[in-house]
């Protein structure tokens, strides 16, 4: 096959060296067909979101034209399903900011130490062992993970904690913690082994410890991808269903008592679309507001992931 290339003279600025190489490639019917079918996924993908969101929005304006979204937004009672209705966001989304705190506190710093060591000082053989096995958790249901909160880890924190609730958010939270760990871990790695290997030998070369290499080298140069992997996993964290409605309960309560028991705006959605509500209530269309809220929440989130990434990216 014969390939015809063409150099931009005037995209030369950005090469390696000072240009921007633009190639113009000749490309045969089959590899157009694979481009337009590679660009039709990523299309579907798109399009999806925004039917996604396009439905939370219509349905939430069935919602708001019967709640004022002033006292959405300002109650601190939710009681959609009582005699007596307050539609405040407010306990909803303590307890789910309260199950992502928790969840980052047992999280982040076991998966940043955990990459750290599987980039940095795990000899060749653990790695191929360890890096897989935690990669493992990632792979367990959901549900299995709320179960294992339920009845494992709630009775043996009750051993240290009297009085703790069977449901409650501490335990919801370390859980969550534990399921998120593998996306911090994995990601960190996969950042701080792109950093140059240069970098740590100019700093050895220089009398710097082991540490102090990763402390100040390694890890400020991979800042931008460890940042991005623990916003997403608190995206994650955010989004999660089925531990916390099977170990956090379901008493929508405006706490920070981690001991008390709290409903997330994930377990709300479950509880309402178990088939109880009738289809056309106010209750029914509740769902599509804090689904809408929640939707709002993760895409806040990932816009901040893209722009730290953007901001503090290194170009080696």
């Amino acid at each position: 096959m014969v390939v015809s290339r063409h150099v931009s003279k005037r995209s030369l600025a950005g090469a390696p060296g000072g240009g921007d190489l633009s190639v113009n490639v000749f490309r045969s019917p089959k590899e157009r067909v694979v481009e337009y079918a590679l660009g039709l996924c990523a299309l579907i993908s798109v399009l999806t979101t925004l039917g996604i969101a396009a439905v939370l929005v219509f349905e939430s304006l069935n919602f708001f034209a019967e709640v004022s979204i002033v006292d959405f937004l300002t109650e601190t009672r939710w009681t959609p399903q009582f005699t007596e209705k307050h539609f405040g966001i407010w306990p909803l989304l303590s307890g789910t900011l309260l199950i992502t705190v928790i969840a980052a506190i047992v999280a982040l710093p076991i998966g940043l130490m955990s990459a750290i060591f599987i980039a940095e000082y795990a000899p060749s053989r653990i790695r191929k062992v360890l890096k897989p096995g935690l990669e493992l958790l990632a792979g367990i249901p959901t549900v299995v993970y709320g179960y294992f909160a339920l009845t494992f880890v709630t009775p043996l924190l009750q051993t240290f904690i009297p009085g703790l609730n069977i449901y409650n958010a501490l335990s919801a939270g370390i859980v969550v913690g534990v399921m998120i760990i593998p996306m911090v871990s994995s990601l960190s790695e996969d950042a701080i082994r792109a950093v140059p290997r240069s970098l740590a030998e100019g700093a050895y070369a220089l009398g710097a410890t082991r540490i102090e290499v990763v402390l100040r080298v390694m890890v400020p140069g991979a800042i931008s991808g460890i940042v991005a992997s623990f916003i997403l996993a608190l995206s994650r964290a955010v989004g999660e269903t089925m531990i916390v409605t099977l170990a956090a309960g379901a008493m929508p309560n405006l706490t920070a008592n981690p001991m008390e028991s709290v409903q997330t705006m994930t377990a709300f959605i479950v509880n309402v679309s178990l088939g109880d509500t009738p289809q056309g209530t106010v209750e029914f269309y509740s769902l599509f507001a804090v689904g809408l809220v929640l939707f709002l929440m993760t895409l806040s989130m990932n816009f901040l992931a893209n722009l730290i990434i953007r901001k503090y990216r290194e170009r080696y």
